[in-house]
């Protein structure tokens, strides 16, 4: 397995138990009546959350990319006429031709 792999595997396990050490401090926050300490298990829970949905982009992210590197490979012309005609159109965009009077 290759070792973004396992990154990303290792991060979304440290975020689940990131997000259920702040489920049982907002619920201990809850019972003894400590605002503090259930503040701080809710700020747990969202950072696990949010650690997670980002390990999620990233695998997303880099499916994207493995897609993008098989069609160049696949079709190399074909990307480098795309490449042509969004450099082209790009050019146009940017340095639009002047009257020359």
């Amino acid at each position: 397995m290759a070792k973004d792999k396992i990154d990303t595997i290792e991060n979304k396990i440290e975020a689940k138990v990131r997000d259920a050490k702040g489920h049982v401090k907002d619920a201990a926050g809850g019972l003894t009546g400590d605002i503090g300490l259930q503040a701080e298990g809710k700020f747990d829970q969202f950072a696990g959350h949010v650690q997670e949905d980002f390990a999620d982009l990233y695998e997303e992210g880099e499916s994207a990319v493995e897609k993008a590197v098989t069609f160049v490979r696949d079709k190399p012309l074909f990307s480098l006429g795309i490449v042509s005609v969004v450099g082209i159109l790009l050019g146009w965009l940017f340095f639009p031709r002047r009257n020359r009077s």
